[in-house]
């Protein structure tokens, strides 16, 4: 959705009817519906695939050559996932049943375009989308976070043994060895040991998907907290 503007894709075969739709919407908010008219399904599904601003589409159930639903369904099959809502001449409780197999988000009759219903049923619906995708993106990174915790803990349990044993002898060289030219080697090698050692318990212990950017554009997990 461009900032303050929706993008309206009118999927309407009458001219007429289609202005109508375009000048009550602006009389709603002059600035706020940007209106993106085709007459037809192959002109529509062309549209709907090519142009990544569109937020919504608004659709004649009854269009020459494909109607409504089977637009629904060539764009579902494509992966254009858009909210649409049917114009209807009356009211049908098939199409409605039709409307919820299809997941179509709303359908209105074509007499309502004249009243607050039409945007503000856009509005809404735009809403719920966005609230929508908040979500699916929190359920996303939430499961992104399981699987590399699960990663970790396995990974943890193939080399604890070894890094026991690593920490045993790094302790005993520091125990027996006085030679001041070889300490700061150890030095090294075990606060390189102990980084790692923190790194895996930050992962092991990660609440959140957090990522910056590292060099190149290559992105990491963020472990500074």
């Amino acid at each position: 959705m461009q900032e303050n503007k929706i993008v309206i894709l009118l999927v309407e075969d009458n001219k007429d009817f289609a202005r109508l739709v375009e000048i009550y919407l602006k009389k709603f908010e002059k600035d706020k519906f940007i209106i993106i008219w085709r007459e037809n399904g192959t002109a529509a599904l062309q549209e709907a695939e090519s142009n990544k601003e569109i937020d919504i589409v608004l659709m004649d159930y009854f269009l020459p050559g494909m109607n409504g639903l089977e637009i629904t369904k060539a764009m579902q099959e494509k992966h254009i996932n858009l909210p649409i809502i049917f114009l209807t001449v009356n009211k049908d409780f098939e199409l409605a049943l039709e409307v919820l197999r299809y997941k179509v988000d709303d359908y209105l009759v074509k007499e309502e375009i004249t009243s607050p219903v039409l945007p503000k049923t856009i509005i809404e619906i735009l809403e719920k989308q966005k609230l929508k995708n908040q979500l699916m993106d929190l359920e996303v990174k939430q499961k992104r976070v399981e699987v590399l915790q699960n990663i970790v803990a396995q990974v943890l349990k193939n080399i604890s043994e070894p890094l026991q044993t690593i920490s045993e002898q790094v302790q005993q060289l520091n125990s027996i060895n006085d030679n001041e030219e070889v300490k700061p080697y150890l030095k090294i090698i075990n606060d390189n040991f102990q980084r790692v050692i923190t790194k895996f318990e930050k992962i092991k212990n990660l609440k959140q998907d957090k990522t910056i950017t590292y060099i190149k554009g290559i992105k990491m997990i963020d472990l500074t907290e």
